[in-house]
């Protein structure tokens, strides 16, 4: 467990180092100047802007910028945001809580939806409910999170009138258009899963047995739930990457607050710390769920060998 656990964390630390080397990259190499975007070139002279740059460091070579970078990171420091000049780790703290509440509401409408609507489709293979989820299920993987959230903003705020368009952190109405759009195409895909998991289970030589010697409908389902549920969990544990990378449109079109729609307005001012800080911060957190959902999975299935 050890080696493993040495192994684990020379890879994190790599995959955390590739994603730095890329936001750096393509972030610097976007066209327009962040100290421009501060000030505009009718409030300061060309000296004034190229004395910001120096003392900003946006003048030093590439490698020496990233590696100042990597260095301040190395010791627990983020930077100071270019446009506000605030500590960029205060600006993610700041809306970190929102970004979990709404990763949370998604994975629980994700797992109330996904995995008793799998279970249903498997008993009942071939039958209309099963051909009725497939194709629903298609459809809400298929459709993009930003098209999905202005049809349920269409449907149940400006149709019906029952969910408010916009969403702030703490606000429980708000909360489900948000949650809704971020988990249904999780819970289909969740579902798809489930049902082919439970298929090649309830096909076992062991459960043909068993219902073979009288074991009722219920028991062989929850047997083979049971056995099904192991790479489950490992695609739980992988949403959490499609769950961060879609709160930043997620929030964007609900006008909410949290760590995605800070990534954004930090490219479009670009704010080079604050963009990067939060990326990191995503990086990060997708390397020890990993890694967290990996030792889960050994436990719940000793045969897995790490």
């Amino acid at each position: 467990m050890s080696r493993y656990l040495a192994r684990r964390l020379a890879v994190s630390v790599a995959v955390v180092l590739g994603v730095l080397v890329l936001t750096f990259s393509m972030l610097r190499f976007a066209p327009g100047d962040p100290v421009i975007a501060m000030f505009g070139r009718q409030v300061a002279t060309p000296e004034r802007l190229d004395e910001l740059r120096s003392r900003l460091g946006l003048d030093d070579p590439l490698p020496l910028q990233f590696l100042d970078y990597v260095s301040d990171v190395a010791t627990g420091d983020l930077g100071v945001s270019i446009q506000t000049r605030r500590p960029v780790a205060d600006a993610i703290i700041e809306q970190l809580p929102g970004t979990i509440e709404l990763m949370v509401a998604a994975m629980v409408v994700s797992i109330v939806i996904g995995i008793p609507v799998g279970v249903l489709t498997a008993v009942r293979e071939g039958t209309a409910s099963d051909s009725i989820t497939t194709v629903v299920g298609i459809g809400l993987v298929s459709i993009p999170s930003f098209w999905l959230g202005l049809l349920l903003i269409l449907l149940f705020s400006v149709g019906l009138g029952w969910l408010p368009a916009t969403s702030t952190a703490g606000d429980v109405g708000g909360l489900v258009l948000p949650a809704l759009t971020l988990g249904l195409p999780g819970g289909a895909l969740l579902a798809r899963l489930i049902r082919s998991s439970m298929l090649e289970v309830l096909a076992a030589p062991h459960l043909t047995a068993a219902r073979a010697r009288g074991l009722g409908p219920a028991r062989v389902t929850y047997y083979a739930f049971r056995n099904a549920v192991v790479p489950v969990v490992t695609i739980i544990g992988l949403q959490v990457g499609y769950l961060l990378a879609g709160s930043v449109i997620v929030e964007t079109i609900f006008a909410r607050q949290g760590i995605g729609r800070l990534a954004v307005d930090s490219i479009a001012r670009q704010d080079f710390p604050t963009a990067q800080g939060v990326v990191m911060v995503g990086a990060v957190g997708y390397v020890v769920v990993n890694t967290l959902t990996d030792l889960l999975h050994r436990w719940l299935d000793p045969r897995v060998r790490l």
